[in-house]
């Protein structure tokens, strides 16, 4: 089984990302609280490929968003899939380069399904 760790970066990146997400919340039946909604059992196979399941049988996806203007991040949170995202999965501020990527691993890390990964 194989796992991805979605890094979206930067404005571009997390508009872009954003949109990734919505898509793939609609091809697998989850909702923009996290639900499933569907309406075929194939929409849940291979789902734990995007996303982990949480408490309540809640759909989150791992995912990392990374910014260095906190407005970003409050665009992606007000928008429709905003609540889908972890709050600890967002990243922002005026930290170092190098300091960005170091939280990105230890958010990785954190996650206990996640076997290995890499940073593009």
């Amino acid at each position: 089984m194989r796992e991805i760790v979605h890094i979206q970066a930067g404005q571009c990146g997390n508009q872009i990302g954003t949109k990734f997400w919505e898509v793939i919340s609609d091809e697998h039946g989850i909702d923009a609280a996290g639900n499933y909604v569907g309406d075929s059992v194939l929409q849940l196979d291979r789902i734990n490929v995007y996303y982990n399941e949480a408490s309540f049988h809640k759909y989150v996806p791992r995912a990392v968003l990374v910014d260095l203007e906190p407005g970003t991040m409050d665009s992606v949170r007000s928008g429709a899939f905003g609540q889908l995202f972890r709050p600890d999965n967002f990243i922002f501020g005026t930290l170092p380069q190098l300091a960005v990527w170091e939280l990105c691993s230890i958010v990785i890390k954190n996650d206990n399904q996640i076997k290995s990964y890499f940073l593009l």
